[in-house]
């Protein structure tokens, strides 16, 4: 009987204001709409269902255990306007029985086009994790999932994780299970935990579907499909965004109830047990190596990267937007840099996609903006103001320095000169 490894992705992005292109405000986010979402979030998902996970785990003697994801914009913002959120998660944290995973820190795709960049974020959000929660992160995730072997090799090469997450993509698995771990190709330390999608997405999406030929999804139900695994597999991993609970899918659609009864029912049946990620990689040998020469993803039927990055909107906002960072960088500004990381969530792109059908839905329903092509004008007026910013303050710097220069020169002949 496999091992069940519950693994939650927490986040919320800084929303921009409406920004056109003779605004020259500094203040690019929108403030009061970032606070409305993030206590609506809070109060619809993150307190209860903190609340009823620290419940069950005090109920099951510390046999039900579970992992987080927690993105450093999302602290910021709870720290600002639900500060109670973190203490439940802290909490959670006493238990010993939560693991607080690392990735970007701002939720970013800084991993495709920028490896100093990707690597400074990661240590931004260990200490950070660190700081709040006692935990140093021994698993890795990024961003959406997105995952290949040329990631895995500079995730190995930072020599301070055991295994990273990624999806269970059929086509790259093919006609093996994602319930076994895997070596990434090239790796010889790392293991890799793949989601199960089909039950993963049985709860996230499909759960509250009247139309599902398994509607209503019981937890009775749903422990019975895990039983069927019937060995094949070590580990079942159910990955999914924690706003699955309460917010995309609503209390009155009974997650809820069917959480709360869902772990007994799964301890119910002989020989499971439920692991964290780190207990799962140091109880389970890789079965086979993986080869992921290609990008692959959690986000939209393809499992590619094609969410953020499949029109001419979404490539040209990225590449510009990473063509600056040694700009920002040399300004020696914290609040350019700040705001420069704060643009790189991949929600901002996420927001420019132009697909349809399905995948189209999907992206309307998560999209604050009339259509993609707005948001696209938006970011770029924002990223073309804080271009300027950086041109500023280093003309400014400059300027400064040479005037500095001159005052403390006793020969100004000699200085033109040199």
């Amino acid at each position: 009987m496999p091992s069940v490894c519950f693994y939650f992705q927490v986040h919320q992005p800084l929303h921009l204001r409406h920004y056109t292109v003779f605004d020259q405000s500094e203040h690019y986010f929108d403030h009061h709409k970032n606070a409305l979402i993030c206590r609506k979030a809070a109060n619809k998902c993150y307190l209860p269902a903190n609340r009823l996970l620290l419940k069950i785990i005090r109920r099951l003697g510390g046999k039900f255990k579970i992992a987080y994801s927690l993105t450093g914009v999302l602290l910021e913002q709870l720290q600002r306007y639900s500060p109670e959120v973190i203490s439940t998660f802290d909490a959670l944290a006493e238990t010993g029985c939560v693991e607080f995973l690392a990735e970007t820190y701002y939720h970013s795709l800084s991993s495709l086009y920028s490896r100093d960049e990707f690597v400074e974020q990661v240590g931004k959000h260990i200490d950070t994790i660190g700081r709040f929660f006692g935990q140093r992160p021994r698993i890795f995730r990024n961003t959406e999932l997105i995952y290949n072997n040329d990631l895995a090799a500079l995730v190995e090469s930072m020599g301070i994780f055991d295994a990273i997450i990624t999806e269970g993509a059929d086509h790259i698995l093919g006609p093996r299970s994602p319930n076994f771990l895997y070596r990434p190709n090239g790796c010889s330390k790392l293991k890799l935990l793949l989601k199960n999608h089909p039950l993963s997405d049985d709860i996230a999406l499909r759960f509250p579907n009247r139309r599902w030929s398994e509607w209503p999804l019981t937890a009775e139900k749903f422990a019975g499909w895990i039983g069927n695994i019937n060995g094949n597999g070590n580990v079942v991993n159910l990955f999914m965004d924690y706003e699955t609970l309460g917010e995309h899918q609503w209390e009155d659609t009974s997650i809820f109830e069917f959480m709360s009864q869902l772990p007994e029912e799964i301890l119910n049946r002989p020989g499971n047990d439920f692991r964290t990620p780190s207990e799962v990689a140091r109880r389970y040998e890789a079965v086979d190596t993986l080869d992921v020469p290609h990008l692959i993803s959690g986000a939209d039927t393809e499992r590619d990267l094609s969410a953020w990055l499949g029109n001419a909107m979404q490539s040209s906002a990225i590449h510009e937007l990473y063509r600056l960072e040694k700009t920002v960088k040399q300004t020696g500004d914290e609040r350019i840099i700040a705001d420069w990381r704060r643009l790189q969530a991949s929600d901002h792109f996420y927001y420019m996609c132009t697909k349809y059908l399905a995948d189209g839905d999907v992206h309307k329903c998560f999209n604050p903006y009339d259509s993609p092509y707005d948001s696209y004008i938006n970011f770029m007026n924002v990223l073309n103001h804080l271009h300027s910013r950086c041109l500023n303050a280093t003309i400014g710097g400059a300027a400064q320095d040479l005037e500095l220069k001159i005052e403390s020169s006793e020969d100004l002949d000699a200085l033109i000169v040199s």
